[in-house]
């Protein structure tokens, strides 16, 4: 929708579903009724309004996404990070 495609294929064209662990996706569900009864506290975002504010984040820094993409920041990291160790 923010992104029309040029060849002007149904957006349902570019879903590619996967096979997932069954009760993978109810345990990142989460239930707010307590937090909201309790302290009253509600999401300023409903997901539909998150997930477009994000989708336009991800459209207006394309920049951004490419240096991920390319995997450059691993140069920088292996820089920076090279001298530490994990420690077990």
């Amino acid at each position: 929708e923010l992104r029309p495609d040029s060849a002007h294929r149904p957006h349902a064209s570019l879903i590619t579903y996967v096979q997932d662990r069954p009760g993978h996706d109810q345990r990142y569900a989460i239930d707010a009724s307590k937090i909201q009864r309790e302290l009253g506290w509600a999401p300023e975002e409903t997901f539909e309004t998150g997930i477009r504010k994000t989708v336009e984040w991800y459209l207006n820094n394309t920049e951004w996404v490419a240096h991920v993409k390319s995997g450059s920041y691993q140069q920088w990291i292996d820089q920076n990070y090279s001298d530490r160790s994990i420690k077990a």
